[in-house]
């Protein structure tokens, strides 16, 4: 570990303008999921600007897939936290959500107007194979950190399996840090008392079916969902379906599955799949609802653990638990990255996309902002040539 990696970060090191340039930047161009966020921000607030050490991020990352909410956004409320105090994670946060709520609420108005969703194939086109590259380059530096030893590795393996078997997010993740921690308690206690197992229960609130729209129902349905919001984008449109389309009768599996295409086309979180269907419901006075109701509960939820988070490495018994979440999350998103390859490399076009920029990201220090440009640049060239 050289000695800007070795650099330990304490709070108040970065102005809010940068710190808001920043989160608006990656929020405005980072494409693909959560995944690629992770990506992006493991190569603006490690490789380039020093912010944290890999095991700084991992702690983090470790954390942020533990408690509800959507994971990219919470890594950055908890670099806004630890790099600019209480106000910054207001505006990391904010900004890292802001690009692509407004690009949500633009194509929500488009969708009201002309009854279908924009034709935005060919940028996607483009951008998708750059985005497997910029997620594949992540996960192998941050695996280096993260798999400290050969046990860790088999638990990053066995996590791996367990997600493409189809395996429960949150189950998979407390198993690998309950697994982590049994083994550090194993190898270091000399008695062999036998470690009772420990039941894990995730339980959502109901409310009263109705049927009649109020911004203040709204609020109240967004903010259930983002606080309950455990295990990714499939998670949350079951959750969005049960309340609005079974329960409420407010939006019909169409419309559902548009606001889904609409938060995982644009860049910056999925999520924001709420600001298109408040705008369905009520204009943009409901876009703004939904937005601030969904997000609400990770600045609460990441208020709460990010002092937390750095006294964890204190205790090597939470120590190892939070090395095995992270090793489990890691797999996580080595899995989603290979789910996407399916669907992002689709000829020897693309191919070569995801292979150049892989090597671009490898060899330079080429700043992956440009190779998303570029993607988006090939894929409106493609589309055009095939008229």
């Amino acid at each position: 570990m050289d000695a800007q990696e070795a650099h330990r970060v304490t709070g108040n090191q970065t102005s809010l303008l940068e710190l808001a340039w920043l989160f608006l930047k990656i929020g405005t161009i980072a494409f693909g999921g959560p995944p690629a966020h992770i990506a992006m921000m493991e190569e603006e607030l490690i490789s380039r600007r020093h912010w944290l050490t890999r095991e700084q991020f991992l702690d983090f990352l470790g954390a942020a897939n533990l408690i509800p909410g959507p994971t990219s956004t919470e890594m950055a409320i908890y670099v806004g936290r630890i790099q600019a105090g209480w106000l910054g994670l207001v505006v990391a946060g904010g900004c890292f959500i802001l690009p692509s709520s407004l690009m949500v609420a633009a194509l929500a108005w488009a969708y009201v107007r002309f009854g279908s969703l924009p034709q935005i194939a060919g940028v996607l086109y483009g951008v998708k194979p750059v985005v497997i590259a910029v997620i594949v380059l992540a996960v192998v530096k941050l695996a280096k950190t993260a798999v400290k030893s050969v046990w860790l590795g088999i638990l990053g393996i066995l996590a791996i399996v367990a997600f493409a078997l189809g395996t429960d997010e949150l189950l998979v993740l407390a198993g690998a840090g309950l697994l982590a921690a049994i083994t550090y308690w194993l190898r270091t206690e000399r008695n062999k008392s036998r470690a009772s197992p420990l039941g894990f229960l995730v339980a959502g609130t109901t409310s009263a079916a109705g049927s009649a729209f109020s911004l203040g129902t709204l609020f109240l349905v967004f903010l259930k969902i983002g606080a309950i919001l455990f295990g990714g984008g499939y998670v949350l449109v079951a959750l969005i379906r049960a309340n609005l389309v079974a329960r409420l009768h407010w939006i019909s599996e169409k419309q559902l599955l548009d606001a889904v295409a609409m938060g995982q086309v644009t860049p910056g979180p999925i999520s924001t799949a709420a600001t298109f269907i408040g705008y369905l419901l009520g204009g943009l006075p409901g876009a703004a609802v939904a937005t601030v109701a969904m997000f609400l509960p990770a600045f609460f939820f990441v208020a709460v653990s990010g002092p937390v988070v750095p006294r964890l490495r204190q205790s090597p018994l939470a120590g190892a638990a939070l090395d095995g979440v992270t090793v489990g999350a890691l797999a996580l998103i080595a899995v989603v990255a290979g789910q996407l390859a399916r669907t992002a490399i689709l000829d020897w076009i693309t191919l070569l996309l995801a292979a150049l920029s892989l090597f671009l990201l490898m060899k330079t220090r080429l700043n992956s902002v440009w190779l998303v440009a570029g993607g988006a640049a090939v894929g409106m060239i493609h589309v055009w040539l095939l008229r």
